[in-house]
């Protein structure tokens, strides 16, 4: 498993070690152990959710605030997604900063979201499983988000606009600057 740092503090790109031969692949999708020698953080993952989606869909940008923060580790099975998370801790030195990175069931790179960012993601394939661990339960009432095609930010979903596909809450987030600020 190797680890890289990415743009934002915390937030890292992991490369697992994939065997292939003619039968398939084997690869060890997480070690805890691996994971915090590499990373220097210690995190208890809780909950474990897979999502279906089609092209075009973009889900996010998402978060839980308080107590209910949440750290993911998210990966895809089947398909591609453009990753993207944005930091919105305040007190952060990469506060604002995005990383944006493709995902897909080839490479099986992971992307660690550390709590205090939003998270969301693009589908470029014909259909996606997207898989994520969580260090948190998920709380409704602490669910929170910002717009995913917010100006401040101007993350290239590279998805048309006309083809994007948004849940009607995704649709009605708000900017970043209406509910974060300095």
């Amino acid at each position: 498993m190797q680890i890289h740092s990415t743009e934002i503090e915390d937030c890292y790109l992991i490369e697992p070690q994939v065997f292939k031969d003619d039968r398939g692949f084997f690869m060890e999708s997480y070690s805890q152990k691996k994971f915090e020698k590499g990373t220097g953080l210690h995190i208890s993952f809780v909950q474990d959710n897979i999502s279906q989606s089609s092209y075009g869909v973009i889900r996010g940008l998402h978060a839980q605030r308080g107590k209910s923060a949440q750290a993911k580790l998210v990966s895809v099975i089947k398909g591609e997604v453009l990753d993207v998370v944005v930091d919105a801790r305040k007190d952060s030195p990469t506060f604002k900063k995005v990383v944006a990175r493709k995902l897909d069931g080839v490479n099986k790179q992971q992307l660690f979201v550390p709590k205090g960012c939003f998270h969301g993601f693009a589908v470029l394939s014909k259909d996606v499983t997207f898989f994520y661990k969580c260090d948190e339960f998920y709380d409704r009432d602490a669910d929170y988000g910002i717009a995913h095609d917010d100006p401040e930010f101007d993350i290239d979903w590279l998805i048309p606009v006309e083809k994007r596909i948004l849940s009607d809450k995704d649709k009605n987030l708000p900017l970043f600057n209406q509910i974060i600020t300095k």
